[in-house]
Parts: C-alpha cells; sequence; structure tokens
C-alpha cells in the first residue's frame, strides 16, 4: 500500500456541501470541549491581574482567537470572576458551584457566529484545494497539502478579519447597527476599505505557517499509520493521534510567531476600539519582547497552548473525517439502491 493511498479517498464520494456539515459538526464539537479550558484560564488570569477598562485580552474557544474589550472595572462579565481560586481545577469546581454547569461555556455564541463559517471555509476550501493539487503536481503530490493548508488559511482569515473588527468595535462601544454603519463608513472614506483589515497581517503570520504545516504533517502521519497497522481508510483513531501530534509540532514551531502575533492582536483591538490607527510593525513587537524579556519571551505560554492546541486539532479533525466518512458510505448506499 503506497503512503498516499489514504488521502485522495480521503475527499472524494461527497459534495462540497457534505464537507461544510463534516466541518460544522467538527467545529461545534471542537467548541463544546475546549471552551471551559479557555473560560476557567480567563477567570485565572482576571483574578491575578484584572482587566482595566480600556484594555484587551484574547479569547480563544478551541478554534479562533478573538479580541474581548474590557467594558469597565466593575464589569460582571463572563471573564471578570468573583471570589478566589487557588488553581484550575479549583476554579472549574467554583465556577460550577456558584454559578452552574452553564458558566464554563460563557461567550461561546458570539465567537462561533465567527468560528463555525471560519472553520466551514477553511476544511472545505483545503479539501477542495488539496484533491485539485494532487492531480497538477503529479510527482510532488506529496506538498499538496502543504500549499493547500497555506492558501485555505489565507481564505478563511481574510474573510473574517472584518467580521472580527466589526465584533471588536461593537463590543467596546455598544453602539447600535446604525452608528456602526455610519462608524465602519467613515473609516473607509478616511483609510479605504482596507482599513477593514486592519490586524490581518500578525494573523497570517502565525495561522497560515501553522496550517501548512498542520496538513502537511497529518497527511502523511495518517498515512504512515494506515500503512503500518495495514487498513484502507483511517480509523477514528488513527485520525485522532494523528491529529493531535501535528498540532503539537505545528504549534511548537510556530510558538514564536503566535506570541507576536498575541501581542499585536491585542494592541491593536484596543487601537481599533477607540478608532485609532496604528504603524506598528510585527518585527518591532517582536524586538520589544527580546528587549523586555530576552529570546525566552518569544517561547512564552509553550504549555498552555500546547494543552489547549492538540486536542483541538484531535477534536476538529477526526470528527471531521468521521463526518465524511458518513457520508461517503451514505452516498454509496444510495448508488447502490438506485442501480438495483
Amino acid at each position: 500500500m503506497s503512503g498516499q493511498s489514504p488521502a485522495p479517498s480521503a475527499s472524494n464520494g461527497i459534495t462540497p456541501l457534505q464537507q461544510m456539515v463534516a466541518s460544522c459538526s467538527g467545529a461545534l464539537l471542537t467548541s463544546l470541549f475546549v471552551t471551559p479550558l479557555d473560560v476557567v484560564k480567563i477567570r485565572l488570569q482576571a483574578q491575578k491581574n484584572p482587566f482595566p477598562k480600556g484594555k484587551c485580552f484574547v479569547y480563544c474557544n478551541g478554534l479562533m482567537d478573538h479580541i474581548c474589550v474590557c467594558e469597565n472595572g466593575n464589569s460582571k462579565a463572563w471573564y471578570k470572576a468573583s471570589g478566589h481560586f487557588n488553581g484550575t481545577l479549583d476554579a472549574f469546581v467554583k465556577i460550577v458551584r456558584r454559578e452552574g454547569v452553564r458558566a464554563l461555556w460563557s461567550g461561546l455564541p458570539p465567537t462561533l457566529v465567527m468560528a463555525v463559517p471560519a472553520t466551514v471555509i477553511y476544511f472545505t476550501c483545503y479539501d477542495q484545494l488539496c484533491a485539485a493539487l494532487r492531480v497538477r503536481m503529479g510527482d510532488y503530490s506529496q506538498e499538496a497539502p502543504l500549499l493547500a493548508g497555506a492558501i485555505a488559511r489565507v481564505g478563511s482569515a481574510t474573510v473574517i478579519s472584518p467580521l472580527e473588527l466589526i465584533r471588536t468595535k461593537l463590543q467596546s462601544q455598544k453602539q447600535s447597527y446604525r452608528e456602526l454603519s455610519d462608524c465602519i463608513r467613515s473609516a473607509v472614506q478616511a483609510e479605504g476599505w482596507l482599513s477593514l483589515w486592519r490586524g490581518l497581517g500578525p494573523t497570517l503570520l502565525r495561522d497560515v505557517p501553522f496550517s501548512a504545516m498542520y496538513w502537511y504533517n497529518y497527511e502523511n502521519g495518517k498515512s504512515w499509520l494506515c500503512e503500518r497497522y495495514n487498513v484502507r481508510e483511517p480509523t477514528l483513531t488513527i485520525t485522532f493521534v494523528s491529529g493531535a501530534v501535528s498540532g503539537s509540532i505545528a504549534s511548537i514551531v510556530t510558538l514564536p510567531f503566535d506570541v507576536v502575533k498575541t501581542r499585536r492582536q491585542v494592541e491593536l483591538g484596543e487601537l481599533q476600539a477607540k478608532n485609532l490607527s496604528c504603524q506598528v510593525s510585527t518585527f518591532s513587537v517582536m524586538g520589544r519582547i527580546v528587549a523586555q524579556d530576552g529570546f525566552g519571551g518569544l517561547f512564552a505560554g509553550f504549555l498552555p497552548r500546547l494543552i489547549k492546541v492538540a486536542p483541538a486539532c484531535a477534536i476538529m479533525i477526526s470528527t471531521y473525517e468521521f463526518g465524511k466518512a458518513f457520508f461517503r458510505k451514505h452516498n454509496q448506499e444510495r448508488i447502490l439502491r438506485y442501480f438495483r
């Protein structure tokens, strides 16, 4: 069995709409599993370093990073916890006891508004691109996931970027939709349409290399495991392990870009909320981090990122592959019934 055999069959036999449904279910399931981890992390951060008015922090639901603006010092928002937590497990117990189980998924609905469509675009585009590139690249078809992953991430991040800007403004200033539309219209007139994609650069700086490495390692790891265990189609365990390992490798390699991207994203979020412009470059932020914290500062948050990214990647990709396998089997059975 060749090392490439499981990959092409993974995207054949189903329609783009079915791919979208499979990725949507994966996005929902990943969010449900990973969101409590980040809610607890944000609560602990708010306790140690209270978020002052006008400042921003990054929230992640397992699929995407989102900018959250602190409304005021006495806010009762989900990230402003009461009481004292002695650690992660203690925070889980106290949040559930005081606020109920639903509090662990606070902030999930607004983030899903962008996370689900972005994930659907990303995974569907990847599958379509990868299948097309494998045919056209010939002897270099093994590198197709690398290129397809990078292009798909650029597309999904570009589509969602204006929505992130709009959500940040809505959250920070409690504007009506009419006031928001006037604000966006004035910004476009003053700075052009590109102002709606402010902050896209630092996002792509991390996400594109991550996506390219993730898909390349995932496809090759999946093929290797299929060959090792002599199976034609990847099992749920194989896709889960391949997703976790490839996600871990990509997160470690791209960690410095993640640190820089988070710093820039927070700074840009604060400026966007105040309708101010910023000319700070990514490399100047990197230089500032090295000057303040040394080269070790570029690898800050190594363990928390790894703990969150690995299960998120594993759950997302295994659910997605399971959904595609379900639709492929359904289509095959329908064709057999048709010809009987």
